[in-house]
């Protein structure tokens, strides 16, 4: 299974990876959770709308270097943003335990 890796954290996040438009456009709909994240590729906004928890989403450049992370709750529209090329998705409150935060230059095994 593909895994991220933040710096500093002691183990790698379990990732999957949603790089269709089709499992973009799925996404986290219809879930109650995720274990570990879910990488948006290509993608610079997202929308909670159907969603059934709050999450974090932490908007990546081409380099998968964290621009923004911001927690939303469900039934709302994210604004694109301008130098997101990744968005990366997790339950809210994951993105500050792993140390997922502005600046942080993250990494992704396929």
């Amino acid at each position: 299974m593909p895994a991220l890796h933040v710096p500093g954290s002691v183990s790698p996040v379990p990732l999957e990876i949603a790089d269709t438009a089709q499992a973009r456009a799925h996404g986290l709909l219809g879930r109650d959770g995720i274990e570990g994240a879910l990488l948006l590729s290509p993608a610079s906004a997202v929308h909670t709308l159907g969603m059934r928890f709050p999450m974090d989403v932490a908007y990546l450049d081409r380099d998968f270097t964290v621009l923004a992370v911001r927690t939303m709750h469900p039934w709302r529209v994210g604004l694109p943003r301008v130098r997101a090329r990744h968005v990366l998705e997790a339950e809210a409150g994951a993105m500050a335990r792993w140390g997922v935060r502005r600046g942080v230059h993250l990494r992704a095994d396929a």
